[in-house]
């Protein structure tokens, strides 16, 4: 009787340590998601506040041109500049969803490591 009681005892603390192991391994997680998710929300907002005085100043260049051809060759420049800073953004936003999902999952990797 006491050897199973003993049993029991240990079987109730390796339970505990994986439940404090995996609660350990989710704030991991968690943390590096809170993190992965701030820096693409401050890259949008400041890729979003570069577009519109991009955008305000094609319009206030358009506004000042006095023939056809200048206000096409402006919103010609206007559109390969704002196609290529799209590009290179999307890229990196594209970069930063990458790392968001390496450093997300990492923490369980030593979890599914522990399991094998």
């Amino acid at each position: 009787m006491v050897k199973n009681f003993d049993d029991l005892q240990q079987v109730s603390k390796d339970l505990q340590q994986v439940s404090k192991d995996n609660v350990d391994v989710a704030l991991k997680s968690w943390g590096a998601l809170s993190k992965g998710t701030q820096a693409i929300a401050i890259e949008v907002a400041d890729y979003s506040k570069k577009a519109f005085e991009d955008g305000t100043a094609a319009l206030e260049k358009l506004f000042g041109v006095k023939s056809l051809e200048k206000a096409i060759e402006v919103q010609a420049n206007y559109a390969k500049t704002a196609y290529e800073g799209f590009v290179a953004e999307a890229t990196k936003l594209g970069e930063l969803y990458t790392d968001l999902a390496k450093e997300t999952c990492k923490p369980f990797e030593s979890l599914m490591a522990k399991t094998r």
